[in-house]
């Protein structure tokens, strides 16, 4: 049976492939004292479905490339918020600034 580990997607620049943030817990052995591990693992999204956000659970498979080891098995959850990549402001150069300042 293949491993299947819960996340949220925070990219999905690449094609077909998108970037998942899983958080556990673990108890250290001798201590008994609780911390939290974090892993980002890459895994492939054929039909780019999974968005910036959104809950998702992923499958070990065989390798598909150097780093991709997991398969979307399905979206859990979706964003709440859309994320909206902000516009290109053109700034100007200081010296563009300075000189328009004075006249």
């Amino acid at each position: 049976m293949s491993r299947t580990l819960v996340g949220i997607v925070t990219s999905d620049k690449g094609e077909k492939t998108i970037v998942i943030t899983v958080h556990t817990r673990k108890t250290h052995p001798i201590y008994k004292k609780q911390y939290s591990v974090t892993q980002k693992i890459m895994a492939h999204d054929e039909k780019n479905e999974a968005k910036l956000g959104d809950k998702v659970e992923i499958s070990e498979c065989r390798p598909l490339s150097a780093r991709k080891r997991f398969t979307l098995a399905r979206v859990v959850e979706t964003a709440k918020i859309l994320h909206v990549e902000p516009e290109e402001v053109k700034a100007k150069a200081p010296k563009e600034a300075a000189v328009e300042e004075t006249k």
